[in-house]
Formats: C-alpha cells, structure tokens, sequence
C-alpha cells in the first residue's frame, strides 16, 4: 500500500494572523475535528489595499473576531470560497456585510442527496461572481487564477498565486490527510482527473485550509494518486476474495484507521466501487449501487 507522507505537526496560533509569505497570512479557526485537523486556515491575500480573503471559515465569532483584528486597516475587495463545507464557506456572509466585498465561487453546493459527512454541506452560500476554471481576480500586487478541481466537492476550486507561484488547494490535497470522497456529489472519476489536472501545472507549494504548507506538493499529489490506485487494488482483492459489500470491506481496507472514520471511509469506498463500475472493472447486482449494495468481480455477473 502506498501511504503518501503526512505532515500532522502544527501550532495553529489560534486568533493570530501568522505571517507565512510578503504576500500570505493565515487566520486559524478554533474548531479542531477529526475531519478539520487543529481547524480551518483562513488566509489573507494581500498587505493594505485590495486583500483578498480564502475560506472565511464557520459560522463562530471567535474566529470572525479574530479575523477582523487581523483585517484591520485592510480593505477586502474579494472573497474566495474553496468550496461550500460548512467549515470553509458560511462566514463569508457575514465579512461580505462588514466588508462589501463580494464573494467569489465555482457556484453553489452541488445537487443529489443530502449525506452527513465531514462539517456537512452549505447550502446557503451562493457567489455573487461565478468562478471558471482560469479566470483570475487581481488587486494590489496579487493576481489569482481559479483551477477547478472537481472530486471532493463538484463545486471544489483551488486558487493559484501567481506572483508565488504557489496553490491554495482547500481541501483537495492536504498534508496531514487524505480528502473524503463522498457520493453522490463527492466524485472519485473527477478527483482522480483533478489530481493529474495539478500535476500538468507548475506550482510545487501548496496551501490546503486545514494544515502545514505542503513543499514538493507535486510529489505529494504523485503519492496521493498511487494510493487511490493502491485502494482500487484492495477493492479488487476483497471481491476476489469473497468480501461483495462496503460493510465487509472497509474493516478489512482500514484496519489502522480508528472505528470511528469508518463511516467516511465507506463513503470514499463508495466512490472508488462507482468509478470503477463505470469503467466496467466491477459489476453491481443494483442498478443504482448504495452503501448496501453486492458488487463483484467484472467476470462474476453474466
């Protein structure tokens, strides 16, 4: 199995503005989880004029407190919204009302069911300026670009500095964990294609929301592929071996990873079982596969 190498030292300074980079500060939110790490890094773009704000974070007034004191003497002329968890996207309202600055996104949450995963989804957040895939927003001495990078979320944006040539990549590539895919909105087919998206680009820095800055983060999405791929492996392993539901398999996969995450475990299981029935690697004996459902080796259903 390859283990990408996780980095789970961090101080998160909570209620401080660290400074990281001329151009980046970080802001970090005291809402510690297994899904969130030591909580949710807002960053600040920018030095006086013209600071862009990433993933504003949840609905706490600490952590807004803490970021107006750290936007004191700025003036915020963007929001940016990685994507639209309940830990990255719903305070972004309430800067936008002390702020007037608009906020930017891919768009809003995407559509299917409601699944309770990680901090759950926002469904009250809507950009008032679409972002596509290249476009970029600019102020005094930054310039971003919007990378879509649709997998854990569909709506997922990654944001690139140009002047850094550095990434901020939300929660799509992490340092200290790997991102949950969850079905139907969380998309493995379209994570697996935004990986290999990163690697065609020329930033080796990233900035995830939850974490250390990642160096040699080509590598490390390198890594983060051959583990999915290892994963699909194991899937197939399980069926030849007789273990045909998500609930057999995921003990078995995840052993060393603690009962509790199971249940998003299964969620990214899910994912992986639907890519590669697309593909026609595996069968399901249902026309719509669930967490419940019988699959099998391709061979095994005539």
């Amino acid at each position: 199995m390859t283990r990408p190498i996780f980095d789970r030292t961090f101080d998160p300074h909570y209620g401080e503005a660290v400074a990281l980079s001329p151009l980046i500060r970080r802001v970090v939110a005291p809402n510690a989880s297994a899904f969130t790490f030591y909580g949710t890094g807002t960053y600040i773009i920018g030095m006086g004029q013209d600071v862009a704000v990433i993933d504003p974070g949840p609905l706490r007034d600490d952590h807004y407190s803490a970021l107006l004191t750290a936007l004191a003497g700025d003036t915020v002329t963007a929001i940016l919204i990685t994507h639209t968890h309940l830990d990255h996207s719903p305070l972004a309202a309430r800067l936008k009302a002390e702020t007037g600055s608009p906020t930017y996104g891919f768009g809003p949450h995407g559509g299917g069911e409601a699944v309770q995963v990680e901090e759950g989804a926002d469904r009250d957040f809507t950009p008032d300026i679409i972002l596509r895939d290249g476009e970029r927003v600019s102020g005094k001495g930054w310039t971003v670009q919007a990378v879509h990078t649709p997998g854990h979320t569909s709506n997922h944006l990654c944001f690139a500095l140009e002047e850094e040539a550095a990434l901020f990549s939300g929660d799509h590539v992490m340092g200290w964990s790997t991102s949950v895919i969850s079905p139907p909105d969380g998309d493995m087919a379209a994570y697996m294609e935004s990986l290999r998206k990163l690697l065609g680009r020329g930033e080796d820095l990233y900035y995830p929301t939850h974490g250390n800055p990642i160096q040699n983060a080509r590598q490390h999405v390198k890594d983060f592929i051959a583990h999915r791929l290892d994963r699909e492996a194991q899937i197939l392993a399980c069926l030849n071996a007789g273990l045909q539901t998500i609930g057999d398999m995921v003990p078995a996969m995840y052993r060393d990873v603690p009962e509790k995450l199971h249940a998003a475990a299964a969620r990214s299981v899910l994912a992986h079982l639907l890519h590669m029935a697309e593909d026609g690697r595996i069968t399901c004996s249902d026309p719509n596969p669930t967490l419940g459902s019988r699959f099998f080796p391709a061979a095994s259903l005539s």
